[in-house]
């Protein structure tokens, strides 16, 4: 059993930055992929980035391209979205979730654990 915490979220203006943490607890997950989602109300659960269990290799939705960033400490049990130049369409719940796979993928159906959700709003 693994636990996800996400924290790191709030209100920002329009081009600000906010920076997500997720730690796992429960077993170490640095043989996994991690990824983030995120849901906006009224709208289906989305992907926006993952990682492999090195890092070696990350994958992001087109919407968040060069401007979010996905990394990890494993020696931490965390993974990280930097979002820079935030953008009122990007508020929304954004969860944390830890692949069955090693390597990056960005359908939600290869995600085993889930945390319980960070709020980003981003006023205009």
């Amino acid at each position: 059993q693994v636990t996800l915490v996400e924290s790191g979220g709030g209100l920002v203006q329009a081009g600000g930055s906010l920076r997500l943490s997720c730690l796992a607890s429960g077993r170490p997950v640095s043989s996994y992929a991690m990824g983030w989602f995120r849901q906006a109300p009224g709208k289906e659960r989305e992907f926006v980035a993952a990682i492999s269990w090195n890092g070696g290799s990350t994958y992001y939705a087109d919407s968040v391209k060069g401007r979010f960033t996905i990394s990890r400490d494993n020696a931490k049990n965390t993974v990280y979205l930097q979002m820079n130049s935030l953008k009122p369409e990007d508020t929304a719940a954004y969860y944390c979730a830890v692949s069955s796979s090693s390597v990056v993928r960005s359908s939600s159906s290869w995600y085993s654990y889930w945390g319980q959700g960070a709020q980003v709003t981003v006023s205009s």
